[in-house]
Formats: C-alpha cells, structure tokens, sequence
C-alpha cells in the first residue's frame, strides 16, 4: 500500500458523520418537553362546565324568589334538575347535542348523631365503576327540615355532581 492517507481521511469522515448524527439526536430528544397537564385538560373543562351548570341553576330570578336549586332540594323536584342540568351541560352551538352523563346528589350533616347523609337528585345513567368521572360540587343554603331536624330552618347543603362523556 502506497498511499493510506486516503483512507484515514474516509475512517475520520466516518466517525465525524456519526458524531454529528448522535449529538443531533441526543439535541432533538432533550428539547421535547412533555407537561402533565395537557393530559388533564377535557377533564378541567369538564368539571368547569359542571360548576357553571350548578351555578346558573342556583341563581334566584328575584331577590324575594328561592334559586331553581334551593326550589329543587326544597321541594324535592328532582325531575325539573334533570331535564335542566341536562340542558345546561349537553348544548353545544351545532346541530348535535353532547353526550355527557352524571349523577347527582345532595349531602347534609344529620345533626341528631353528627353524622353525614346524602341524598340522590336525579342521574342520567347509572355509574358502572368504568367510567371516568369528574366531580362539581355547590353549597347551597336551603329553607328544609332535613331528617334529624325538628323544624325548618335554613341550612348549607352539599350539592354533588359526578360527570363523564360516552
């Protein structure tokens, strides 16, 4: 072999090409930042649309009136949170409406045993256990002799909604 400059040359253009390739790939990787939170986000606006439903049906019409809600636990007309908590969650602008579940119920303390009762308002379906459901929640102060009561008196209710699309 006479001349084996020329393939030095070829070995040391080998090796830079390698370690071109490997700092680009190790550059490339280092920049991809993956935040926790983008996994998360159906869920918050889920359990966002859930506190605005529960927050417009608990807004009085007049000063001298009681709130659709407080009507609903107070009077027990849990068809009328149905069909309007449906309404509120499940409109969207276009021709389809949503599919998104829930069910709800109220949670009070029983002041005989200091215990906490709960009480169902209405659900849409059943929760099976497979769904993944978020949760909305609402005090409301309602005008109601609750079972361990002796009278009527005002007193802060729980409202609790669990939510899930199909």
């Amino acid at each position: 072999m006479r001349n084996t400059d020329g393939q030095l040359y070829t070995i040391e253009g080998f090796a830079a090409a390698l370690i071109m390739i490997a700092t680009a790939y190790l550059v490339v990787n280092a920049t991809s930042v993956y935040t926790a939170g983008d996994t998360h986000i159906s869920d918050m606006q889920l359990e966002a649309l859930g506190m605005d439903a529960l927050k417009v049906m608990d807004i009085p019409l007049s000063r001298d009136e009681p709130s659709m809600m407080q009507d609903i636990i107070e009077n027990g007309n849990h068809l009328a949170f149905g069909s309007n908590f449906s309404y509120l969650i499940n409109n969207k602008t276009g021709q389809n409406s949503d599919h998104i579940q829930y069910t709800a119920s109220y949670s009070y303390r029983n002041t005989t045993d200091n215990s906490v009762s709960s009480a169902l308002i209405n659900s849409s379906r059943k929760l099976s256990g497979g769904e993944h459901a978020v949760r909305a929640t609402k005090w409301v102060v309602v005008n109601k002799q609750l079972p361990g009561d002796i009278t009527v008196r005002d007193r802060a209710v729980l409202v609790e909604v669990l939510m899930w699309r199909d």
